[in-house]
């Protein structure tokens, strides 16, 4: 029998990430592209906090990535789950970012192809490797909170999750503590690898999902617990702002996540939802080259802005249909296949 609940919440906060991409498209295309390129005229809408999409999709992160887990039977399942989501669709959004780009011009944004093939392993940043598209360094924190959350998987410490990400925090605030008060400067490796700057939105995902668990009343006082912290430490570390932020994110990401937040299960929602992914990776560059042309043959603002938006989701619609579905569906069955041999 179908879990109804369960599928009801998924596709909200499939809905609630769909919007999150939506969020950074309308920033780069309407603030962003101002600051670099400057509009002739200002659009008569801007979102210049658009970018805090991107603090919803780390808690949707940490929401969704423990809840696989959660139920991941064996490691490859994951590893094989993670690398069918991602890799396909980002290979192709790099081939088309590049090729698009280059056609069209980007000043100051473009790169070579060697460039471009070191961005293949999703780590380049890493390596201070320039990023065929800027949107790209959030995928490099999302692999390395996969990894974190993998090795604690292999460890059999997922039910001492709350132990970790208390740590986590605690050496969050120990980096800010020391620099703001003494000048030291802890290891910045050390810093980016743990992901300690975003581990924050991650805990507050992964404790929605501990308070949201069916069946497991016992560790709502770990997850409410894990969000307290993660919101002290916004608060103290970054901003009253981010605190709230975070705040009013979890109370959507928890609404959506108890299947009750029901105006996003709209057939439109659903559907920019489904395309997140592929939307996200797919439209600034090419968005920015779309909108300089438009603007060089005397295109309103406004007109230029709906023209990227619209060629943006008819591109990533195509994609996730003709790349990223079937591809997932295909490596996915070939490693049952495997498997079952």
């Amino acid at each position: 029998m179908v879990d109804k609940r369960n599928n009801n919440r998924l596709v909200e906060i499939d809905a609630l990430r769909g919007l999150a991409a939506l969020s950074v498209v309308l920033f780069h295309y309407t603030t962003r592209f101002n600051e670099l390129y400057v509009w002739n005229r200002l659009p008569m809408i801007s979102f210049p906090d658009g970018h805090f999409g991107v603090n919803l999709f780390f808690i949707i992160s940490g929401f969704v990535i423990f809840m696989t887990l959660d139920k991941t039977s064996r490691p490859m399942d994951f590893v094989v789950s993670r690398f069918s989501r991602l890799f396909p669709a980002y290979w192709v959004s790099i081939l088309l970012t590049f090729s698009i780009t280059h056609w069209l011009g980007l000043p100051e944004k473009l790169v070579g192809w060697t460039t471009a093939l070191a961005n293949l392993p999703m780590i380049h940043g890493l390596f201070h490797i320039p990023h065929v598209d800027s949107v790209y360094w959030t995928l490099e924190i999302e692999l390395l909170f996969y990894f974190g959350m993998f090795i604690l998987y292999r460890m059999r410490c997922l039910d001492r999750i709350h132990q970790a990400l208390l740590t986590l925090l605690a050496f969050r605030l120990v980096y800010f503590i020391l620099d703001r008060f003494w000048g030291i400067q802890l290891p910045w490796t050390v810093s980016h690898l743990l992901i300690l700057q975003f581990i924050p939105w991650f805990s507050i995902g992964i404790s929605i999902y501990l308070f949201t668990k069916p069946n497991a009343a016992e560790r709502r006082k770990e997850a409410g617990l894990i969000a307290f912290c993660a919101i002290f430490c916004l608060l103290v570390v970054d901003s009253v702002f981010l605190a709230f932020l975070a705040t009013a994110l979890a109370s959507a990401v928890l609404l959506a996540a108890s299947g009750k937040a029901f105006p996003l299960r709209h057939p439109v929602l659903v559907w920019l939802g489904s395309i997140s992914y592929p939307l996200y990776l797919l439209h600034e560059n090419i968005g920015w080259s779309l909108l300089l042309q438009l603007k060089l043959h005397g295109i309103p603002t406004d007109v230029a802005i709906c023209t990227a938006i619209a060629a943006t989701l008819v591109m990533a619609t195509v994609l996730t249909k003709t790349i990223e579905q079937p591809a997932m569906r295909w490596i996915r069955n070939r490693y049952r296949m495997a498997y079952a041999q």
